[in-house]
């Protein structure tokens, strides 16, 4: 049976957008684990959970963001498929953009930096094509829905 994890794209928008054209930066977190991988807010669901509950339960234990600080933006999930350390695992992320863009951000001992970040320093900070591939069709959503 694979393992079974959620987690939020944690964005917010730039109110001027950077010089770059940064106008929407995504969160990630930095494991502070051997590997050091950069991901956004996850983890695996606990018993009587709902998949959307472990992702907000992460949020607030892996970055210290309250789900009443977010919005959960409607109409996208995205569901990865994997194996990670021998095993079969599937990641659910929804995009859930800050209602403050200057919130803090409080990290876990589970990781040891972060960073707000535009698309293309994500992609490159995000070492799985999964989840480069769920970072450009979350922004892409973004720049095509209004929300």
């Amino acid at each position: 049976m694979a393992l079974r994890a959620c987690g939020l794209i944690i964005f917010r928008r730039c109110l001027i957008p950077k010089m770059d054209n940064t106008a929407i930066e995504f969160l990630l977190l930095q494991a502070s684990d051997g590997i050091h991988h950069w991901t956004p807010p996850k983890g695996h669901v606990e018993p009587g959970e709902s998949d959307l509950e472990t992702a907000l339960r992460e949020a607030q234990e892996e970055a210290g963001i309250e789900a009443d600080q977010l919005t959960i933006i409607e109409g996208f999930r995205r569901e990865l498929n994997y194996v990670a350390r021998e095993k079969p695992k599937t990641v659910i992320y929804w995009l859930a953009e800050v209602k403050d863009y200057d919130v803090e951000v409080r990290l876990s001992h589970e990781h040891q930096a972060y960073r707000w970040l535009g698309l293309h320093e994500a992609c490159q900070l995000a070492q799985f094509k999964e989840m480069k591939a769920v970072l450009q069709e979350g922004h892409q959503f973004l720049c095509s829905t209004v929300v």
